[in-house]
């Protein structure tokens, strides 16, 4: 599906590529990597220049400064804006603030969407999606949800136990996932509001992290009645429609780190000497780039197809969950060649590809973990008969 002419969008990711290469890569300091300061203030310095050149966040609409891109064309825009740790943050689109538009966009009322949406897609105001919980609680089971909400008069109260909630550090506002006498509600919450405690950032792997993994305790948290998401009960099923796209953006721009690390390897196999002869000689180095070029281009393919999907309105449940699990594997099996190519140098932070390899690996963890899936997948083709 397309949303402009074919010579206009080609235009548009020449742009963009031109904006990664000359602006964002030049701007990633190693060594400051985990300094979500300097990270965050790069990136907003980045995002002004984006918008200079009329670059912005692929689905937001364009009054608010968004492209207004299917999810097609989504594609090879992320995949370019994730060549750099600082690529989707510095466009506007890095989660959880896109998948977070993009549920809002389906749920919110007029209200909501004026206190909360809005600012967000012009980038006044930040999110964070706080579903998971330390055990007993949820993680990727949805069933072990045990945070509660319950009225009182016309508000709600909400009391629960939070952590890595991805972006909370920096949130303005927090999507708080509750059990209610329905079921799982969803509920907008003001970071400030009392009762609402972030205890901790939890330190993880991944570098370039603006937002932290942060640990929230609620109690006795008064939200009003218009703070509720949707219709209560249906907390399941907004979480469901937030993943989706969640999932196909996270594939598409880890397509494109993946892509750069390999890149990376190629041009040090080209140089590099050993054994007599230049690694890209040696046929097991050639093996190891050719499987990588062999996995991007399925994970590309599955993507894209996904995407189609669901510009046609198609349920894509079954499919993102597949495009999921291969997509969040082949991506780290590429960066793990990259770093065996490039030996000792892949290891070390004078290349980046060591920590690529650090952003890929959660993503087999995160939005539903790899064997969650299959075991889905699975359960999904034998009830409904599905062919292979």
């Amino acid at each position: 599906m397309n949303t402009r002419p074919e010579a206009e969008y080609t235009a548009l990711i020449d742009t963009l590529r031109d904006f990664i290469d000359t602006e964002v890569i030049p701007r990633e300091d190693l060594k400051a990597a985990h300094d979500s300061e300097v990270v965050g203030r790069v990136a907003a310095e980045l995002n002004a220049i984006a918008r200079a050149r009329g670059l912005g966040a692929p689905r937001a609409q364009v009054e608010d400064g968004g492209l207004a891109l299917s999810w097609t064309e989504c594609c090879a825009y992320l995949e370019q804006a994730g060549r750099s740790f600082l690529g989707p943050q510095a466009l506007g689109c890095a989660p959880p603030t896109q998948p977070d538009l993009f549920a809002l966009g389906a749920l919110a009322s007029p209200v909501q969407r004026q206190r909360y949406l809005e600012p967000l897609m012009r980038g006044e105001r930040k999110s964070c999606f706080a579903m998971t919980e330390p055990a007993p609680g949820v993680g990727s089971d949805p069933r072990m949800l045990s945070t509660r909400a319950r009225r009182d008069g016309g508000d709600w109260i909400i009391d629960g136990h939070k952590w890595f909630i991805s972006g909370a550090m920096r949130a303005d506002f927090a999507i708080v996932v509750a059990r209610t006498e329905q079921g799982p509600s969803w509920f907008l919450v003001d970071m400030d509001t009392p009762g609402f405690e972030i205890v901790r950032d939890i330190p993880t792997m991944e570098p370039f992290d603006i937002g932290g993994h942060a640990e929230i305790r609620i109690r006795n948290c008064r939200v009003g009645a218009d703070a509720l998401v949707g219709e209560e009960g249906r907390g399941l099923a907004h979480a469901q429609l937030r993943l989706e796209g969640a999932r196909l953006f996270h594939c598409m721009r880890f397509i494109g780190l993946a892509s750069r690390a390999m890149g990376i390897a190629q041009d040090y196999a080209l140089r590099r000497e050993s054994q007599g002869a230049k690694l890209a000689e040696h046929q097991m180095v050639q093996a190891m780039i050719a499987d990588a070029h062999i996995q991007l281009y399925a994970a590309r393919m599955m993507t894209l197809d996904v995407a189609r999907r669901l510009d046609a309105g198609e349920s894509i449940r079954h499919h993102s969950s597949m495009a999921k699990v291969f997509v969040a594997e082949a991506v780290y099996q590429v960066a793990d060649s990259a770093v065996q190519i490039c030996g000792a140098l892949g290891v070390s932070e004078d290349l980046p590809v060591s920590m690529i390899l650090r952003m890929l690996r959660p993503f087999r963890i995160y939005d539903g973990a790899s064997e969650v899936h299959r075991s889905a997948i699975a359960k999904r083709a034998l009830r409904h008969g599905l062919a292979a």
